[in-house]
């Protein structure tokens, strides 16, 4: 069999399980041949079927994230190493790296320090200092074995230098001790509810700690948000993540907290990134 009748007998089989059943296919395809998706599509289709490709989509069959078989995932561009100790990181959250460029975006303001929480991977911090040449990064999290991974994709993207990445849960009194004050800080707080039906790629392989926040799926929310106006320089802005159903809750949390409120949909045209600043208290 060859390469392209082996993706086309994956997919067929994966149909069942994946509604991107053909992608995961090429994808698990290029991973096992050790090439690119555009070098397979290009150059490989008519070569030998690799051994160990049925295995892989095995695993994928089982409802195993693409991410976690292949160890990578792209975002804003970039690869970035995962583990299932770290959400994947997702398109719709290149949202929040849109936004929080946008608000930076003025000819001569130049971006200082940056502050991810739950930091995960990195993607959103890291993403942002690739943007931001000059700017210093911290991300935190609650976990050792998350930090590990962001701090090996800071590396790999050469940014160790200018990415420092911290054990602290905002859920603790004293997390933010000695951090300082940010220009920006970014946020993909836990915001599944607790009841939520979930995909299984998702709930069986992905970190409950990072994905559930309460009943309503709020109660990060409620912790982080009222604690961000004494880490944010003055003229500081913070974007934050949120489910596409909780712009109003969270938006009303952050109003509660005095800040201004800008919403950002994602390209499905999606509620999916709040934008705050402390300018006033009108939700827009």
């Amino acid at each position: 069999m060859n390469v392209a009748q082996a993706i086309r007998a994956a997919a067929e089989s994966l149909s069942a399980t994946s509604d991107t059943a053909r992608l995961d296919a090429e994808v698990l395809m290029a991973h096992a041949l050790g090439c690119s998706r555009t070098d397979l599509l290009l150059r490989h289709m008519s070569d030998g079927a690799p051994d160990g490709f049925d295995r892989l989509i095995a695993r994928r069959a089982a409802h195993e994230p693409v991410a976690h078989i292949t160890g990578h995932q792209e975002f804003w561009g970039l690869p970035f190493r995962v583990t299932p100790a770290t959400l994947i990181p997702r398109g719709d959250s290149e949202t929040i790296v849109e936004a929080a460029l946008d608000a930076c975006a003025a000819p001569d303001y130049v971006l200082g320090r940056v502050l991810d929480c739950g930091t995960g991977t990195g993607a959103l911090l890291l993403s942002v200092l690739h943007e931001r040449a000059v700017a210093q990064g911290v991300g935190i999290d609650a976990s050792p074995e998350a930090l590990a991974v962001a701090q090996g994709n800071a590396e790999a993207l050469g940014l160790g230098e200018r990415a420092q990445m911290v054990l602290a849960d905002w859920t603790q009194a004293g997390w933010a001790d000695g951090l300082g004050r940010f220009d920006l800080i970014l946020a993909n707080p836990p915001y599944v509810e607790s009841d939520a039906a979930l995909d299984p790629s998702v709930r069986d392989y992905e970190p409950a700690s990072a994905l559930f926040a309460g009943a309503e799926g709020l109660d990060d929310y409620r912790v982080l948000i009222p604690q961000l106006p004494d880490l944010l320089m003055p003229g500081g802005v913070a974007v934050i993540e949120i489910g596409h159903q909780q712009a109003q809750a969270v938006g009303q949390i952050a109003a509660d907290a005095g800040f201004a409120v800008k919403l950002r949909l994602d390209l499905a045209n999606r509620p999916r990134a709040l934008v705050l600043s402390q300018e006033s208290r009108a939700i827009s």
